[in-house]
């Protein structure tokens, strides 16, 4: 294998993992827009927590892993790879603006020879007809001659410590079949849990963004169910576990699905079956159902409050937990906020409480007040919307009055203390 220098472009949730894991076997520098992202990574913590500060320092002290917000310093790489969100607008339209900056970049800093791989979230086509020729526009380089690429879609799980960047299988592709060996090679030289070659860019790139696509559906599925159970009078889970016996039944839970993968990517697929002329209604239908859950479990909780007899208006309710998913800080495209608005259209006073996010983070997204300790006072609703594991070991009754609804949205609570659930 030739002398491999790498550079990761976005330090988040995706990019620092993985540049963290190369640095254990190529130089590599992680290379983020964010000044103060780096200095702080620099400084041997990562805020995301997807990284401990003991592999972070050992990165820098022994590996000399660097992070950098300086372009100049990326120069010497050879081996660049693309780990930038790729979130979708207001109208659920897919957002390539930091895609095509981060190719710009990456054409700024490129050499003969070099190779530039893609790991953000897309539909097939976009980096051969949208990142590369950004590349080649900076460059003056062509593609395929002077510079090549590839695609590795990343299948970072936010949270897991045990399905980490290594122990998860990667997908690799080359924009030559030379090219995509050598990509593989370099991606399997670092994960433990192998690698898969696929035959084109295109198709690698097509199978991430089914993946998620797939479990969105099936989600979407059992979300409805959720809703035709509780009208029944059956309690889902007890269906699900009863349906579970068979040796193929697909253990999916109803909730809410959020986050920047689950939530986004199935909008990719859509834009890309759009742009063919063909109209996908299960993959539209299916984001619609979970688009709506939010909103769902707000007014589910308003409708037991009122069987109680407890007054909506001006009633104190609170919200436990606020990341896309347990134990994890991350607020991206986060369904608990559709909860929260839909609370406050029926003008209750409503409380956010959750431990594992920042609440400067999620006041600047969405300009909400997030406390990470639990006001003392007493409330007439709560809604457990995260299964974070300190959730589970608490007396949440506690926090509420003799008359008060708890709702709890993922099922992790004794089923004998709350009102209702999905």
């Amino acid at each position: 294998m030739k002398d491999t220098r790498i550079c990761v472009i976005g330090l988040g949730y995706v990019g620092l993992p993985l540049a963290r894991l190369f640095s254990t076997k190529y130089p590599t520098i992680g290379f983020d827009m964010n000044a103060q992202r780096c200095k702080n990574l620099m400084a041997g913590h990562d805020e995301t927590l997807e990284v401990s500060d003991e592999l972070l320092n050992d990165a820098i002290s022994n590996h000399g892993f660097i992070c950098t917000s300086d372009a100049s310093k990326i120069k010497d790489c050879n081996f660049y790879v693309v780990a930038v969100p790729t979130p979708v607008d207001d109208h659920n339209c897919p957002d390539l603006s930091p895609l095509c900056d981060a190719s710009a970049l990456v054409g700024k800093v490129i050499s003969h020879g070099d190779v530039v791989v893609y790991e953000s979230t897309v539909y097939p086509g976009v980096t051969e007809n949208v990142c590369i020729p950004a590349v080649e526009k900076c460059s003056g380089l062509k593609f395929n001659v002077d510079f090549f690429a590839g695609y590795s879609p990343e299948r970072i799980n936010p949270g897991d410590k045990f399905h980490t960047v290594e122990r998860i299988r990667k997908v690799t592709s080359g924009s030559t079949p030379e090219i995509g060996r050598y990509v593989n090679d370099v991606y399997s030289s670092v994960i433990i849990a192998g690698t898969h070659l696929a035959p084109s860019i295109k198709v690698a790139e097509a199978a991430k963004v089914i993946e998620n696509s797939q479990r969105d559906i099936n989600i979407a599925f059992v979300n409805e169910l959720s809703k035709i159970f509780n009208r029944i009078g059956i309690d889902t889970l007890d269906v699900l576990e009863a349906a579970g016996t068979k040796w193929n039944f697909l253990p999916f839970r109803p909730g809410l699905v959020g986050g920047h993968c689950i939530g986004v990517d199935p909008y990719y697929l859509a834009q890309c079956a759009q742009s063919f002329g063909y109209n996908p209604e299960i993959i539209l239908s299916g984001r619609r159902m979970n688009d709506g859950m939010g909103e769902y479990v707000a007014n589910q909780t308003v409708k037991l409050m009122l069987k109680k007899g407890i007054q909506v208006l001006g009633s104190q309710i609170l919200i436990m937990g606020f990341s896309f998913k347990e134990n994890c800080p991350d607020v991206r495209n986060t369904k608990v906020i559709d909860i929260y608005k839909t609370l406050k259209d029926y003008n209750a006073n409503v409380t956010i409480y959750d431990p594992w996010v920042n609440p400067a983070v999620a006041e600047a997204e969405y300009g909400i007040k997030i406390f990470n300790e639990l006001p003392t006072q007493r409330f007439d609703a709560c809604i457990v919307a995260v299964a974070h594991n300190q959730f589970s070991k608490m007396n949440i009754l506690q926090f509420l009055n003799d008359s008060h609804v708890l709702f709890d949205v993922k099922c992790s609570l004794d089923r004998n203390i709350v009102d209702g659930r999905l």
